[in-house]
């Protein structure tokens, strides 16, 4: 695990093709899907507490093993959100599964599949995994997605699992679609294909 402290707040260039982790409209983004299920428990959707019924997370900050993820690599995970604690400070990362493939550098391209959860609401957002196609993405480092991408993807494995626990900052700081302003963003990361 690094831990890569907090930088100013940097305001993210999101990508314009509809796909995961872009500025569409929230129809056009897999966050959007009502079925995806409950990060930690299968409750309809009608019983999910809205955001001002939502508690402040409390607590000391979450320790990166607190962050419960199963299923083997290749097929979807499942995430925990930690409770009685509150997210950590900078950027987390964590190989699950090492990889023994190519390694992600600046300027890499790559597939990946994901799952997103935030921490708030433990709720799963969107998955790669339900459109059946992993994502790609291109030019690593400098790509049109998420600081927290950015960071967090280097150094990771070709048929690799990673962990990234992103912080507002890093992520989305004033909100995006139906995730709200300051959230911490759980990912889980397959690197599918690296190339470059």
């Amino acid at each position: 695990m690094r831990t890569v402290g907090r930088t100013a707040l940097a305001l993210v260039s999101l990508l314009s093709a509809g796909l995961a982790l872009t500025a569409c409209t929230a129809s056009d983004r897999p966050s959007t899907l009502t079925t995806t299920p409950s990060a930690t428990a299968a409750k309809p959707q009608a019983e999910q507490p809205t955001e001002a019924e939502l508690p402040e997370p409390s607590g000391p900050p979450c320790d990166v093993s607190q962050y419960q993820v199963t299923g083997a690599a290749g097929e979807k995970p499942t995430i925990t959100v930690p409770t009685g604690c509150t997210p950590q400070d900078g950027l987390v990362v964590k190989d699950l599964v090492e990889g023994t493939g190519a390694e992600i550098k600046p300027g890499s391209s790559a597939d990946l599949h994901y799952v997103l959860a935030t921490f708030r609401d433990q709720r799963t957002r969107e998955a790669s995994w339900d459109g059946g196609e992993p994502f790609p993405l291109k030019n690593i480092g400098q790509a049109s997605v998420i600081q927290g991408w950015n960071e967090g993807l280097i150094g990771l494995k070709e048929g690799g699992r990673r962990l990234l626990v992103v912080p507002s900052d890093k992520g989305y700081p004033n909100g995006q679609g139906d995730i709200q302003p300051g959230e911490t963003l759980i990912f889980v990361v397959d690197a599918v294909k690296v190339e470059g």
